[in-house]
């Protein structure tokens, strides 16, 4: 079968490398000049099976109201006159009860852990480096009520299967003494020892060249302007270079929609309405000045909800949560605060670790800002859609990394006739 795959991220990529080795015929197209280079290029590195937890809980809802004027919060909402906005945050509501919350919870820990299988399968077929460390995922917490949310997270957790196990302050000091200066702050956490944490851009980008050394065709810096229809099912997808401005038409027997936020615009003509909205965050990527007193370990700092992982001789620092449509800016007075944040935090729990520095204070931090395409619920939509001939892998929110792997290699099975060994609600759309 001739499948396109429209989108190079790590959603779109594993995709395509699934489906060579189920013996398709693959075209990878995206708007970049190579794989990896928007929501996959800087994000949290952290393949988190244990911390696989849905954003919608019951006690979110009063937490977000709580956060609305404070420009750093983990979650910020920036109301916009935008239905799409409207319609997603009432779906989301609706997803902040206990049974919701339980449900979405085992739907995400069973894709997590049958993901990070297919991400361990395929780093022993291909060799790919990518900064792996294979040393686990802590969380810490500086408040008693806190610590007992992720205490009972825990258990949940533990029941599906995940060594996610509770630590007092002493066994989280001990697991992890780069937090030493930060351990007057600390009340305990929870540690998973099978997660890992890596660099998702270099990895997607190797996997993108095996893919091409597989026999596939990759597209890159083409601009997708519409999917077309003939007589109801998609037959082409019509490209047009970025730079050249040649216009080139795909046919294919098959397309894997995985354009990640952009997949609602390309869907819409079509008559198809993704329950999908952008969250965007943020990350920043640091040169570390005393790598000896760096963590080894990545973390999850649940006060502040960002996760801080070492890749090499830097320290990666991601997360929040902003919802405010398609606006991935780096330069207004907000964005600027909200990465000033992350280096603030670094600094106080690891002094002088890392160059905290803002680049008007001669430092030389890597800001990045990405658009997570987010259900909901927080499972995202895998399977065929409604329209003959699409097929979607979308709405992974910040767990793109983390369900990557498996999900395309789900879809592909999905899309060759076979059922992935999974417990996991393969669905379209309502």
């Amino acid at each position: 079968m001739r499948v396109v795959v429209l989108g190079a991220g790590i959603i779109g990529t594993c995709s395509a490398w699934h489906l060579l080795q189920a013996g398709h015929e693959v075209t990878l197209v995206d708007r970049q000049s190579d794989a990896a280079l928007e929501t996959s290029f800087a994000n949290a590195a952290q393949i988190s099976v244990g911390y696989s937890v849905p954003w919608a809980h019951p006690d979110t809802p009063l937490k977000a109201l709580g956060w609305m004027l404070q420009n750093q919060a983990p979650l910020l909402l920036r109301p916009q006159w935008d239905r799409a906005q409207w319609s997603w945050l009432l779906r989301f509501l609706r997803q902040c009860t206990h049974g919701a919350f339980a449900h979405n919870l085992r739907q995400l820990v069973a894709l997590a852990r049958y993901s990070q299988q297919a991400l361990q399968d395929i780093c022993a077929q291909t060799g790919i480096e990518y900064a792996r460390s294979q040393r686990g995922i802590a969380l810490y917490c500086t408040d008693a009520a806190s610590l007992q949310g992720a205490e009972r997270v825990s258990a949940m957790v533990r029941a599906l299967g995940v060594p996610r196990r509770a630590l007092n302050r002493d066994e989280l000091l001990q697991l992890e003494p780069a937090l030493q200066p930060f351990a007057e702050r600390l009340v305990g956490g929870c540690y998973t020892p099978t997660d890992e944490h890596g660099d998702a851009r270099v990895f997607t980008q190797a996997l993108a060249g095996r893919c091409q050394g597989a026999g596939a065709q990759l597209l890159y810096e083409q601009h997708i302007e519409h999917l077309a229809l003939e007589g109801g099912v998609l037959k082409r997808a019509v490209l047009k270079h970025q730079h050249t401005g040649v216009t080139r038409v795909l046919q294919a027997d098959a397309f894997v929609l995985a354009c990640g936020s952009d997949s609602v615009a390309l869907a819409q003509p079509l008559g198809l309405k993704l329950p999908v909205y952008p969250c965007k965050g943020y990350s920043a990527t640091l040169a570390l000045l005393q790598p000896e007193r760096a963590p080894n370990i990545s973390l999850i700092d649940d006060e502040c909800k960002i996760a801080v992982s070492r890749l090499g001789d830097q320290l990666r620092v991601a997360g929040t949560l902003e919802l405010a449509g398609m606006d991935r800016a780096l330069d207004t007075p907000l964005a600027r605060a909200r990465c000033a944040r992350l280096l603030q935090r670094i600094e106080t729990v690891f002094p002088g670790v890392a160059d905290t520095r803002l680049p008007e204070a001669g430092g030389q931090p890597q800001f990045w800002c990405g658009l997570r395409p987010t259900t909901p619920s927080n499972v995202p939509l895998i399977g065929p859609s409604r329209i003959p001939g699409l097929w979607l892998n979308v709405g992974h929110g910040t767990l793109g990394w983390t369900l990557g792997p498996g999900s395309g290699r789900a879809l592909a099975l999905r899309m060759s006739g076979q059922n992935p060994n999974i417990n996991f609600s393969f669905l379209g759309l309502d």
